[in-house]
């Protein structure tokens, strides 16, 4: 392990692997059945070429399988009480774990051997993944679906429906395993961040956002982790009313933001924070920067108030901008799923241009047990600043659990310093 690795607390990969493996088992074996049951589905199909994967399959296959195996399928059926799992390709040793290989490929394709699976089983819906409004849940191709209509034929293909619901369940639902995983592993991106705006990396006058940004890459790509989106740093500086600046010199008296969202041990984290770079004579944050910042906390708090089991987005979305208007707050509120992908399936609360009723994502329920990017920004004039507008822009991951929304493992409390 490089010293890197040592300083961020980052695993031998074989360690990670037997992490999300166990993590893969457990989810199979105790959160799928409820949701097959939960979306009524009795069977589900999830069929993959090599390279052009469903984003939903590279979830369900351990870490050594990194891409279908030419064609692969993967097939569940709710039986009442739990999940047979069965693989339609192979042999593949690394699969026996989890799911049982019936393809006698000297006497039978693979797609007849799903259409005896089907038969022996006698399903009363069959979900495939297709969906007009979820992306994540699209992930059969229209080649796949037609050889897979063709294959089961009268009277199974009349059984097919969209398995959409299923696919969200199973991408936002966390277990507590996982839930109890992401504290660790979101302390991994706060502290690369904090190493970041600190004058270990910034040199006040020569050091621009963009030198930050590629210090970023850098430390991801020696951890051996994957950034889902390139980090970025930006400022707001008195006297430019741009509303985030790029690729500039970092000066002192700027307030620096940066937007970072890594993988680690397959969970995904998405994080924001904000800094301020003292000038020559100053102690500390001007009082005007700070409250302001501490305006943005109680958005976030409001918000996280309005986090309750059933609500939809879109009402979360409503009543936060209420109550943050009431208070005299500028708000914007734009919050996501978060998981297994970074922009991940579920409820929105809001999107950046949209910030009155989000069609499909906005109108579906809270769901218990289900993690948030908390995304969300507030203006304020700063009397320091001339009066200027000033931004102050937040974003922290957080879980649903028991109907209270909470930090993994907390939140950023107020501006970082650069000294």
């Amino acid at each position: 392990m490089n010293n890197r690795k040592e300083e961020y607390g980052i695993l031998p990969i074989k360690n990670q692997y037997e992490i999300i493996d166990d993590l893969l088992e457990h989810r199979l074996e105790h959160l799928l059945p409820k949701l097959m049951k939960e979306a009524g589905v009795d069977l589900w199909i999830v069929p993959a070429r090599e390279y052009n994967e469903d984003p939903v399959f590279n979830t369900l296959v351990p870490s050594l399988q990194k891409t279908a195996s030419r064609l692969s399928i993967l097939v569940f059926y709710f039986n009442g009480k739990t999940t047979e799992r069965y693989s339609i390709f192979g042999p593949n040793q690394r699969l026996e774990r989890y799911y049982k290989g019936i393809w006698d490929r000297e006497n039978e394709d693979q797609w007849e051997c799903l259409k005896n699976l089907i038969t022996h089983l006698k399903p009363e819906t069959i979900g495939v993944n297709y969906s007009e409004s979820q992306g994540l849940a699209d992930g059969i191709s229209h080649v796949l679906y037609e050889k897979l209509k063709t294959a089961l034929g009268t009277p199974w293909e009349k059984k097919i429906i969209s398995a959409e619901n299923l696919c969200r369940m199973w991408l936002e639902t966390r277990t507590k395993k996982e839930i109890d995983l992401y504290n660790e592993i979101y302390k991994v991106a706060t502290n690369i961040i904090e190493k970041a705006f600190s004058t270990e990396v910034i040199t006040p006058g020569m050091t621009t956002t963009e030198d930050v940004q590629w210090w970023m890459h850098e430390v991801i790509n020696d951890l051996g982790l994957s950034a889902w989106f390139s980090p970025d740093v930006s400022l707001q500086r008195k006297g430019d009313d741009r509303f985030r600046i790029f690729d500039e010199i970092i000066q002192e008296g700027d307030l620096l933001h940066c937007d970072i969202g890594l993988q680690y041990l397959t969970l995904c984290t998405d994080t924001q924070r904000m800094a301020y770079v003292l000038k020559k004579g100053e102690r500390k944050v001007p009082r005007d920067l700070a409250e302001g910042f501490q305006e943005a906390k109680a958005f976030q708090d409001i918000v996280a108030g309005e986090f309750k089991e059933g609500r939809t987005g879109n009402e979360i979305l409503k009543n936060s901008h209420k109550s943050a208007k009431e208070r005299g707050l500028n708000p914007r509120l734009y919050s996501h799923p978060i998981g297994l992908y970074g922009h991940g399936i579920g409820m929105n609360a809001g999107l950046f241009e949209e910030q009155e009723f989000v069609k499909v994502s906005g109108e579906l329920p809270l769901r218990n047990a289900t993690c948030y990017a908390l995304e969300l920004n507030v203006w304020k004039t700063i009397p320091s600043w001339d009066g200027q507008k000033v931004y102050f822009l937040l974003e922290e991951t957080t879980a649903f659990v028991d109907n209270a929304l909470r930090y993994l493992p907390n939140r950023q409390e107020a501006l970082l310093v650069i000294k």
